[in-house]
């Protein structure tokens, strides 16, 4: 998949995803059955029941950052994740889980400690990361494995 093409999870239709358009909060969806595709340029809040069709269906990989409102480092991190955000949407998506609202895919998962980053790539865990990191680094673990 290049970083400007994206297969529709419904038909399969390839779609060309224009960055400035993601950029400028458009919507975008597949140019032949209309479904959302859901690339954004913002991190999108994930619960629970929305985690499967959110996360696990995405046709773009999904950073998920579990965290929580009273979490300092979690705090830290957040402006780095939207920056990310915005700068890799159409390639990847961020999204956020708060463990103290969702402690369900949180246990599943095995999240220990927060914050905690879990990559995930056609459905699939791919990596993690735990603990605050710069921006840098973050883009740098998500190109490296993403």
């Amino acid at each position: 998949m290049s970083n400007d093409i994206l297969n529709c999870p419904s038909c399969g239709a390839a779609n060309r995803i224009v960055p400035e358009k993601v950029s400028a909060a458009v919507e975008a969806v597949c140019g032949q059955c209309g479904v959302v595709l859901g690339v954004t340029s913002e991190p999108v809040e994930v619960n629970d029941e929305e985690f499967q069709s959110k996360v696990a269906q995405s046709p773009l990989p999904v950073l998920v950052d579990f965290w929580a409102p009273w979490c300092g480092p979690c705090r830290m991190v957040a402006p780095s994740l939207e920056a990310l955000a915005k700068e890799m949407a159409g390639r990847v998506r961020i999204a956020k889980v708060n463990v103290d609202d969702n402690p369900l895919m949180a246990g599943r998962l095995g999240v220990r400690g927060i914050p905690t980053m879990v990559l995930f790539k056609n459905g699939q865990e791919v990596d993690r990361q735990v603990g605050a990191l710069p921006k840098r680094d973050i883009q740098r673990w998500i190109e490296s494995v993403a």
